[in-house]
């Protein structure tokens, strides 16, 4: 828990040169450490899949009320 409490506080400080944090932030402080990295960028690429998934079934609304 504690590694995680320090991360962010320096990802914070990484961020606020520039006024927000980003995820960028938290992939520059774990760029050395390549599995961690690696399995980062995995996982934010399965989220993007799953939310181009979840659009695609996305029903709009007003399509329906005009059927």
């Amino acid at each position: 828990m504690e590694y995680v409490t320090d991360l962010a506080h320096k990802a914070q400080d990484i961020g606020s040169k520039r006024g927000k944090l980003s995820v960028e932030d938290f992939l520059f402080l774990i760029r050395k450490d390549m599995p961690k990295l690696n399995r980062c960028t995995e996982l934010l690429s399965m989220q993007e899949e799953l939310k181009q998934a979840r659009k695609a079934f996305e029903v709009d609304e007003e399509k329906l009320a005009t059927l």
